[in-house]
């Protein structure tokens, strides 16, 4: 019996469940991320937190640019986690979903408050919406994947076991 056969994991009784929520979770989060970064924080919006912030808003126009070229690369990680939809465990998207989803948790934080002000003095509740649905939605996703994996000591809530070389006997 090779090292492989006794480390094989297989699917358990969460893994589909967990593969869905991820998947769905992800359409819902690069929908509210496309939505945040492409409609909510426009220009006039920038504008608005740089001057809450004492920031020059002239650099709104700059610093737009970059804020969308961030926006997209989560827009992809995100789009990325729809895969699980397939219902196929890979490990390579556990982790691709766990870093897009971790460091999009960490935006409450790190964005500034000046941005939530802004967005929600030109957009009212709705404008703060797509920013926190994505945010506390994906660090409760992260909580949730990271939970069932400590608990079966392997990806997507699969289960280690013998593999079939071992039960073949």
């Amino acid at each position: 019996m090779s090292l492989r056969d006794r480390t094989a994991v297989r699917p358990g009784r969460w893994a589909t469940p967990l593969l869905v929520l991820t998947g769905w979770a992800s359409v819902v989060f690069t929908v509210g991320t496309a939505v945040h970064a492409f409609v909510v924080v426009d220009e006039q919006t920038l504008t608005r937190m740089m001057v809450l912030a004492g920031a020059d808003p002239g650099q709104a126009p700059g610093f737009l640019i970059g804020f969308r070229v961030v926006g997209c690369l989560y827009l992809v990680g995100n789009a990325l986690g729809v895969l699980a939809l397939r219902r196929r465990p890979s490990r390579w998207l556990f982790w691709v979903v766990l870093v897009v989803n971790g460091t999009q948790a960490a935006g409450v934080l790190l964005v500034p408050p000046e941005v939530f002000t802004a967005a929600q003095e030109r957009f009212g509740v709705v404008g703060l919406l797509p920013s926190l649905v994505t945010d506390v939605g994906a660090l409760v996703l992260v909580v949730v994947l990271v939970t069932a994996s400590a608990i079966t000591r392997a990806t997507w809530g699969q289960v280690r076991g013998l593999g079939r070389a071992a039960t073949s006997t």
